[in-house]
């Protein structure tokens, strides 16, 4: 299956547009390709240690200028789900600045204690410590809930593959007993309800691009929409041959789906 039917995107970013701090071989042209023809694309990540304001800023200092509307990231995913369900509980978060900064800008409260929390947000801590463990251990002692942004394994680095969200949950919930009561993150359908109705798109008409076949392909598969893999990431020729989970393209890259997709609307 071919892109002809597609009129918008939704693509992943870590091991599709940047690995790391790098961006990929031709993303940025391509997403500025997209841009100049009108095409509608949106960015769908599981990275919940950041914020869209982050991440906005580390799109632009690579060379592509997106609205933070277009940027949604399974910690927006989570502050809404809060923000509609919850606004008035107090949360105290295991992770990165990021997800507190998103949290914060939908609204949400960050309780001062960890004891004081009704829910904590679980997401990737780069720079995890003791305490902050044993913060979040304290939260659910006292008897917070458990949100996971995501439940990813790993994620690609410059200098290869590195710990995921699930280490950080396995930590809470091995030590306290506690299930995890919501996860969010794709492929699950609050992320693809999310995408489609801030794209403005039906599933039939979008395509999802990324490199991970549990994610992003399952995603695309789940919920109606096609989808294409990116060689640029964690998956190989070799995990498709392996996998249930099919891909309808395998590319190379963002950039040759893009200048693929272009050609069939010459």
């Amino acid at each position: 299956m071919a892109s002809e039917h597609v009129k918008g995107f939704i693509i992943d970013l870590d091991g599709t547009v940047y690995t790391g701090q790098q961006d990929i071989d031709g993303a940025i042209h391509g997403l500025r390709k997209l841009q100049q023809h009108g095409i509608p694309f949106l960015f769908l990540s599981n990275r919940g240690n950041y914020s869209r304001a982050m991440c906005k800023d580390k799109l632009a200092a690579m060379g592509i200028e997106v609205a933070a509307e277009q940027i949604v990231l399974s910690s927006t995913v989570t502050a809404r789900y809060l923000r509609d369900h919850y606004p008035q509980d107090a949360i105290w978060t295991l992770g990165d600045p990021g997800l507190s900064e998103e949290l914060r800008s939908h609204g949400l409260i960050i309780a001062d204690k960890p004891e004081q929390a009704k829910w904590l947000v679980i997401t990737l801590h780069e720079s995890l410590t003791y305490e902050d463990l044993n913060k979040a251990f304290r939260a659910v002692r006292a008897g917070a809930q458990i949100i996971a942004t995501n439940e990813d394994r790993m994620f690609p680095t410059e200098a290869g593959d590195c710990i995921d969200v699930a280490g950080m949950i396995g930590a809470i919930v091995y030590s306290t007993g506690v299930e995890v009561t919501k996860v969010m993150g794709k492929p699950l359908q609050i992320m693809a309800d999310t995408a489609l109705s801030i794209l403005g798109l039906p599933a039939a008409e979008c395509m999802v691009v990324g490199d991970s076949l549990a994610s992003d392909v399952l995603l695309g598969k789940l919920h109606g929409m096609s989808t294409a893999l990116v060689l640029t990431g964690s998956a190989t020729r070799d995990d498709v041959e392996r996998s249930e989970v099919r891909p309808d393209l395998v590319v190379e890259s963002l950039a040759a789906l893009i200048d693929q997709h272009l050609s069939y609307k010459r």
